[in-house]
């Protein structure tokens, strides 16, 4: 058992992008992670990580920031709320254009729990 929680937003990034890649079946089975940026540091605005497509749109991307990661969900951003929610993530809407859904996931033990998250982006991308 781990005695401490993993806080790390790159580490974090990579554990949701493994999460996302290895589910061949169900709302995940199209989905994929593109334009990674295997070099990627942290900061404290956030640096892009990845986008996250079901076949060709692009239903998010991930920036990893220090401590943690934000993830930024552009399609389905009502079902994705209520996930979050859900979920007792911490999640805000961007009014911007386009708007998103900001879903800040604080350790590797929330990857999971953002799942369902990313889920309701990729069922409203189809």
């Amino acid at each position: 058992m781990v005695d401490r929680a993993l806080s790390d937003g790159t580490r974090i990034a990579q554990l949701l992008a493994s999460e996302i890649t290895g589910r061949e079946a169900g709302p995940f089975a199209h989905a994929a992670v593109t334009d990674a940026d295997p070099d990627v540091e942290a900061t404290p605005d956030g640096a892009r990580a990845y986008d996250v497509i079901d076949e060709d749109q692009r239903v998010a991307s991930v920036f990893v920031l220090p401590e943690r990661v934000r993830v930024d969900i552009v399609a389905g951003l009502d079902a994705a709320k209520h996930a979050a929610d859900d979920a007792n993530l911490r999640a805000r809407l961007r009014p911007s254009t386009p708007p998103a859904l900001l879903v800040f996931v604080e350790d590797g033990a929330e990857v999971k729990r953002v799942l369902p998250v990313v889920r309701a982006a990729l069922d409203a991308a189809r």
